[in-house]
């Protein structure tokens, strides 16, 4: 393994996980700002408002969105293995470099 493949594994790695944990940031970031501002309309300052609503919505998410996640994961995870497989056997992946 040379060191352009080493940073493509990392690219890979970064990328997944920006794919796979960004609709739940996105959630996370609309629930966050509707609440603030029902706490500015209102006027109600109360703590529990902010955290409660934002566990349960993001956990419903997490329930509907963990087949998109584990797909991304387990196709990321074929990819690594592929790799450690054609190490481990020697095969050239077809790269003169």
């Amino acid at each position: 393994m040379n060191e352009a493949e080493a940073i493509e594994i990392v690219r890979d790695a970064l990328f997944t996980t920006i794919i796979v944990s960004l609709p739940l940031m996105l959630i996370a970031l609309v629930v966050g700002l509707a609440i603030s501002l029902f706490q500015a309309l209102t006027q109600l300052q109360e703590q529990t408002l902010t955290f409660v609503p934002k566990i349960l919505i993001l956990f419903t998410a997490m329930v509907f969105l963990l087949p998109f996640m584990n797909g991304h994961l387990k196709v990321f995870t074929e990819r690594i293995m592929d790799r450690i497989i054609a190490v481990g056997t020697g095969i050239d992946n077809g790269d003169d470099g």
